[in-house]
């Protein structure tokens, strides 16, 4: 029986709709920046029909034709849904960007995702997968997401698809090495032999058949001599592989007499395996031969998708909640139960504005339908809590730059919906009437600060407005106004991800802004008893201005602040004037004394003044009062505090030492190290917030993207006197 086309199993409108949750498959590719997920998608997106043999759609778009942004950046910076059908089964692919600093468009594709492929480049990574892919494949292993892996670029690469399977197997198989096994095997153009890049076609391990592509379509043939035997080695190592994952005895009891074991119940446990998650294939992918449709290992991942991968109804639904907490009976992925939707992306449009790309997960999503938006447990990034009623707008489906509307979302699919003007990516939508929450899912602390101030006068009145927009639309940023330093501070996750902020908020948003070195909160205390004297007096005509006092200045502990102590005797300074006297320290305590730094952990005594029966006053007194603390910093030896933060670094074990020998030239102090299972140690360290503000970057680098950290307010300590000396030089030169 021949084999049909991918047009007879596409469908060419590109933008299905699913009316079940059994006709759907939600796939998230993930793999290292350049490894060719876009290539790949819209190869599969050529496949199906979707695009056409140019790559474009219906309205002349690419599928990537949206975003001015990552065309400028020439990578992917964001998550993005392509949907496509086969066979009758909708599926969405989602792709999501390579680059570490889009980490968080990562765990949202992850989020909204039954089943993973893992894109692996034979030229980036013949020398070891990176450990950037390698903790997300752990990440997915966690919970027992459905993985596959792809290997591209074959094509261009000194190392050949055996030897890229050997290294997967290595890696990805640690536990298991037969659990990741090829299906098929890429040809070379050659009848009598095997080769190295897919250029040819691919030979189906289980079933024996040859595909070929050399006539820019899928076609069966024979397989020749050397096809035979090449099928043959492989097969057995597979068949192995499948039995073990297989539920069925008989199979290896079969295997092991010698007898021939019929493709039918094969196929079917490999289904079964990697719905489980116990067995990942690995499979070839190439690109469009010349000016063919599609290239070869397409439409195997196509069949594979559809058949092996798990529908929504197969995968466990998020926990969810009422929206005070309360438990609330499992969700299922049933198109009539109670609505409970999660935003995984939120964008803006010029013309529609805010959409938000949605995975429903109950029930069923309409346009104009009354809903409820709520967002829970973000307030420390600038998401408050909230929960608000809101009625849908359009519900469509993107393709290229289109947004094709539909009729309703089910279970298990998703979607685009407008004028969901609250909704913020990470909450929930639910009925109006049965408000649900659903947990988010964990997003990545960002840890690189960037301060920003508006360009000009016409920024400065849309600052606010569009940075509250930015970080509505990525929770992996957060929105700070330092109390101590007066900086409007937008963290980020790294350099691409602050490039990209910030050219959104110019283009998207319409602001402008200039950046500015990060500031710590430095503050200043006294590092021995001083006394100091103020003297206000002046005059002029008419009342004057006349208040003297003498204080004393002790330091005390760490965080006991600024404390004052009234010990006038004999009515020196008038009762009424002592609350002046200290308002007026703790306003120049506010202000600084060396450097304009804050004076925390001091207690200041009121010993001694003078007052005048005329000219005293509550302002003179304040004055006066200002000026003593200023006199007693004169003549006294002051500590600059420094912040210092309690930072935990996870790190693989070959890194210890690098880290351990960077954190000890930032002037850190390591606390211990423990062991956290998997080849990983934690480092805990306490170390001067001043010498981490770019230790996102840093330390990527250092670790070539396997380290993680966490960073904490401990305390402020006194900075070393010749870096303090610098600190105070610099304000002086900034004053």
């Amino acid at each position: 029986m021949g084999v049909r086309t991918a047009t007879q199993h596409g469908a060419a409108a590109g933008a299905p709709a699913a009316d079940r949750p059994g006709s759907v498959r939600n796939v998230v590719l993930v793999g290292h920046s350049g490894a060719g997920k876009t290539t790949l998608v819209e190869a599969l997106a050529r496949a199906a029909g979707a695009v056409n043999r140019a790559g474009r759609v219906e309205d002349g778009t690419t599928l990537s034709d949206h975003d001015e942004i990552e065309h400028r950046q020439h990578r992917s910076v964001q998550l993005s849904l392509v949907p496509l059908e086969w066979d009758g089964v909708k599926i969405n692919l989602l792709d999501t960007p390579g680059y570490a600093d889009f980490v968080g468009e990562l765990r949202a594709g992850l989020r909204a995702a039954d089943a993973a492929l893992f894109v692996v480049s034979a030229a980036q990574e013949a020398d070891g997968v990176t450990a950037a892919t390698r903790m997300v494949w752990d990440e997915c292993a966690a919970v027992g997401m459905p993985r596959a892996l792809v290997i591209t670029h074959l094509e261009a690469a000194r190392t050949g698809f055996e030897e890229m399977t050997e290294i997967c197997r290595q890696v990805f198989g640690r536990d298991d090495p037969d659990a990741v096994l090829p299906l098929h095997l890429p040809l070379s153009g050659d009848p009598d032999g095997g080769g190295r890049a897919p250029l040819g076609g691919l030979a189906a391990l289980l079933t024996g058949r040859v595909y070929d592509y050399t006539g820019g379509e899928r076609a069966e043939s024979p397989p020749g001599p050397g096809h035979r035997a090449l099928i043959e080695r492989a097969r057995g190592r597979l068949i192995e592989g499948v039995i073990a994952e297989s539920e069925d005895d008989n199979l290896l009891d079969h295997f092991l007499g010698g007898a021939e074991i019929d493709e039918t119940p094969l196929v079917e446990d490999v289904r079964k395996a990697v719905a489980r998650g116990t067995f990942h294939p690995v499979l070839a992918a190439a690109p469009a031969l010349g000016d063919g449709r599609y290239g070869p290992g397409t439409v195997e991942l196509l069949e594979l998708i559809t058949r092996a991968f798990p529908g929504p109804q197969e995968r466990p639904a998020p926990q969810a909640t009422t929206v005070d907490g309360a438990p609330c009976p499992p969700l299922s992925c049933d198109p009539r139960g109670p609505l409970a939707a999660e935003v995984v992306k939120t964008f803006s449009d010029p013309y529609v504005g805010r959409i938000s790309l949605v995975r429903v997960f109950s029930g069923t999503l309409r346009p104009d339908e009354a809903v409820h938006v709520s967002g829970h447990g973000l307030a420390d990034r600038g998401h408050q809590d909230h929960d608000v009623d809101e009625r849908t707008g359009a519900v469509s489906v993107p393709f290229g730059g289109q947004q094709r509307p539909v009729a309703q979302v089910v279970a298990g699919d998703l979607a685009c919906v407008a004028r969901l003007g609250r909704a913020e990516t990470g909450d929930t939508v639910s009925a109006h009437d049965h408000p649900l929450l659903v947990r988010p899912w964990e997003m990545p602390e960002p840890l690189l600060p960037v301060a920003v101030r508006a360009h000009g006068r016409a920024d400065e009145d849309k600052l606010s407005q569009g940075l509250a927009r930015l970080v509505a639309e990525d929770p992996t940023m957060r929105l700070e106004q330092n109390p101590d330093t007066g900086q409007m501070v937008l963290w980020v996750l790294g350099e691409a991800h602050r490039e990209v902020a910030l050219e959104r908020l110019r283009s998207r948003h319409g602001v402008r802004v200039d950046t500015e070195p990060h500031r710590v909160g430095f503050r200043e205390t006294f590092a021995e008893r001083a006394a100091g004297h103020g003297r206000h007096v002046k005059q002029s005509g008419g009342h004057g201005q006349f208040a003297i006092c003498a204080i004393e200045v002790e330091p005390l502990p760490a965080g006991s602040g600024v404390e004052f102590v009234d010990r006038v005797v004999g009515g020196a300074v008038p009762r009424q004037f002592v609350p002046s006297v200290e308002k007026g320290v703790r306003a120049q305590a506010a202000r600084g004394i060396a450097a304009g730094h804050p004076l925390v952990d001091v207690r200041v005594t009121l010993l001694d003044g003078k007052a005048h029966s005329v000219d005293s006053s509550d302002a003179a007194f304040q004055t006066a009062g200002a000026l003593a603390l200023r006199d007693a910093a004169a003549g006294a030896r002051l500590h600059l505090l420094e912040p210092v933060a309690e930072v935990r670094v996870t790190v693989p074990d070959e890194y210890v030492g690098a880290v351990l020998g960077d954190l000890s030239g930032r002037r850190g102090r390591v606390l211990g190290t423990e062991q956290s299972g998997g080849g990983v140690t934690l480092v805990r360290a306490e170390v001067p917030e001043a010498e981490i503000s770019r230790y996102a970057i840093d330390l990527r680098s250092l670790t070539h993207g396997a380290g993680r950290f966490s960073r904490a307010y401990a305390r402020h300590e006194p900075m070393p006197r010749a870096l303090a000396d610098r600190v105070r030089a610099d304000a002086g030169r900034t004053d």
